[in-house]
């Protein structure tokens, strides 16, 4: 990419997140930006992206688009992905069903049986077995090819996940494979998504891949050519930005792919305001997501969605389904629970006026004030009060309770289920929430961040500019990034230097290579390595930075050896193993400068009264802040994306860049 074309790349983005209930935009050009949000439409979810596009006003000439899409998540959570066929070795084909054989309840001895990812019948095994050394133990013959693929053709799916023994020693045995199976169905090969130790989880990995690419590729595909000539880039769950012709072909990289726009976007401000060490807090329509940033953001091998494990990198998050479309309901026994069901865009909150009948935390942040009827979306979409006391009247009744009372009781047992999120992310993991500051984004996320601050004892919050779509803000602030593997798993002791140079050289160039694709050019890319150690007999490693020019491993094992004693009170004395190497390989973040906050005049403050709250509360646009304004509460800020909450006791400053800082007095 020549210089002049660089500078016109970042002088036009926009950042798309597309939510359960809405679908945000963030639009960056030539130093200004413009936000915006409509509502999502799952069952297409590129018609709301050109629906944003347009309303907008956006030319298609100059604008590059990055992506955080929820299609492939979605589509594993509703188990609605492409019909898969998984392949692995004679006598291993039930890998997947038996899994670790863990139980979600330790003590429950007849936990309910669950269906296993895939089907028996969709379950084939074949020859092609490697040792555990690379030695071939039995060959891969002519007949075995031959049969797999009249299975195949008898099953007719759309995807094949090829899982073998071994195969990220020596791949050519599923690429042989691969090679056979006809042109028009997606073929997913282990050695190529999670070239890692561990059958099971690799597997999973490669299923997922499988299970959802067909419907990543048809999508970025549609979408490619609807926006064409925009350039598109994804976000991936990692932390990076992929071009959408790869994205597609590794799909299972892209399960949290918004959640980990939020986290780029919450380091950024993070930075801007002087605070490196946060609590993320995310509420959007239909989820929550909760993260802990210390220094930089955590990635994990040990991620799940659903049900299912992911082994490959993701940003280290906690999700809920506690979001503003969290539909609230008795059970037999009388007793309130809020979701984790939504009621999402369609039919939405019963207040959207667009057929949803049952009670929502919408809704009850609207009976009890904290919504103002005209002011949601910055005045474009006006919710209906009554409708929302009718639904929350559904349970009241049978609660012996007022309208109010009820609605309440959502919103205490919804902050409940969001505290303990936090405390899962900080307090379970050794951490003091106390020494963090809160960042709240997402739609929702400002109307309840005062209460779940106290509840934590965290006395700094922070409130983003534009935090209502803060996801779409982080993807342009990503940048294009690789984060590719190999198990080598030897003694530490008896790895030799060449052989580990040598392997991760090949990581690099591959990263590289990928990278000079999407036109990033090579004096711009920064190179890190890591490598994950364990001790001998240990089941889990721990990750620790490389330096390829001093390629000291005695000073990794130290460090490892003080990483292990931090985490776990103690070290040993025992032989240490390589596990896995790793190489990051990223392209330069886009500058994008947050342009001191000018005051609008438009509004003067009004007062408000609010359920609970003994003195009557100021309503004012976020807009018509002054910069270092200070400002106690109770109180209601508004703005086009987003509502926040300031809760007696609480005051609150707003700072150049337009972030909200709220401090407990």
């Amino acid at each position: 990419m020549k210089r002049n074309e660089a500078e016109e790349f970042v002088s036009s983005l926009l950042g798309v997140d597309t939510g359960g209930t809405f679908t945000d935009f963030v639009y960056y050009h030539q130093g200004s930006i413009q936000v915006h949000k409509v509502l999502s439409t799952p069952e297409a979810p590129e018609r709301a992206i050109l629906q944003g596009i347009a309303d907008l006003g956006l030319s298609l000439k100059h604008l590059h688009i990055v992506h955080g899409s929820t299609v492939a998540t979605n589509a594993v959570l509703q188990g609605k992905g492409a019909s898969t066929v998984y392949i692995g070795n004679r006598g291993l084909k039930d890998v997947l069903s038996i899994g670790r054989q863990a139980r979600e309840q330790l003590y429950d001895l007849q936990p309910p049986t669950s269906p296993p990812p895939v089907s028996e019948a969709f379950c084939l095994e074949t020859g092609g077995r490697l040792s555990a050394d690379g030695d071939l133990l039995e060959p891969l013959t002519d007949d075995d090819i031959q049969l797999l693929v009249q299975q195949i053709d008898l099953l007719k799916p759309t995807s094949v996940a090829i899982n073998l023994l071994f195969s990220y020693l020596d791949d050519s045995l599923e690429q042989r494979l691969a090679s056979a199976i006809p042109d028009d169905l997606f073929v997913s090969c282990s050695s190529e998504v999670l070239p890692e130790y561990r059958e099971y989880e690799r597997g999973m990995a490669t299923w997922l891949n499988a299970y959802v690419g067909p419907l990543m590729e048809g999508y970025l595909a549609r979408l490619e050519t609807q926006v064409a000539p925009a350039g598109l880039s994804v976000m991936q769950s990692s932390a990076g930005t992929v071009g959408a012709e790869q994205a597609g072909r590794l799909a299972v990289n892209l399960l949290l792919s918004g959640p980990a726009g939020g986290l780029m976007a919450a380091s950024y401000i993070g930075e801007l305001v002087g605070h490196k060490q946060l609590l993320t807090f995310d509420m959007g329509g239909t989820s929550t997501d909760v993260a802990l940033i210390d220094g930089q953001i955590r990635l994990t091998t040990e991620g799940a969605i659903g049900s299912y494990p992911v082994a490959v990198p993701m940003v280290d998050m906690h999700t809920i389904g506690a979001g503003g479309g969290s539909i609230a309901y008795l059970d037999a026994g009388g007793l309130l629970h809020v979701g984790p069901e939504s009621a999402g865009a369609s039919p939405g909150p019963a207040c959207y006026s667009k057929g949803g009948k049952q009670p929502t935390v919408t809704d009850a942040n609207l009976v009890l004030g904290r919504i103002q009827a005209d002011a949601f979306l910055g005045g474009r979409m006006l919710l209906d009060v009554e409708a929302a006391r009718v639904a929350i009247a559904a349970l009241a009744k049978p609660m012996g309770c007022t309208v109010e009372q009820a609605a309440e009781g959502i919103i205490k047992l919804a902050n409940e289920h969001m505290v303990q999120a936090l405390r899962v992310i900080s307090v379970q993991r050794g951490c003091d929430p106390g020494e963090y500051a809160l960042v709240s984004f997402g739609g929702a996320g400002g109307l309840h961040v005062c209460d779940l601050a106290e509840a934590l004892k965290v006395n700094q919050v922070i409130v983003p500019i534009h935090g209502g779509v803060l996801s779409a803000l982080g993807m342009l602030v990503t940048p294009r990034r690789r984060r590719l593997s190999h198990t080598l798993m030897q003694g530490i002791h008896e790895i030799k230097m060449a052989y580990l140079l040598r392997s991760y050289q090949v990581l690099v160039d591959q990263g590289l290579d990928e990278l000079g694709q999407e036109g990033v050019e090579s004096a711009d890319i920064v190179v890190s390595c890591s490598l994950d150690l364990r001790y001998q007999g240990q089941s889990y490693s721990l990750n620790v930075d490389f330096d390829r020019d001093s390629h000291d491993l005695d000073d990794c094992q130290k460090r490892f050896n003080k990483l292990h004693q931090r985490l776990y009170g103690h070290s040993l004395q025992v032989p240490i193993e390589l596990v896995t190497i790793r190489v990051a390989v990223s392209g330069p973040a886009t500058d994008i400068e947050l342009k001191p906050c000018v005051k609008v005049d438009r509004k003067t403050s009004t007062q408000v009264c609010l359920y609970g709250v003994d003195e009557p509360a100021q309503l004012l646009e976020r807009e018509a802040l002054e910069v270092g304004q200070e400002l106690f509460g109770p109180a209601l800020i508004s703005e086009a994306v987003a509502s926040t909450y300031i809760a007696p006791g609480w005051q609150c400053i707003k700072d150049k860049s337009g972030n909200l800082l709220l401090t407990l007095k």
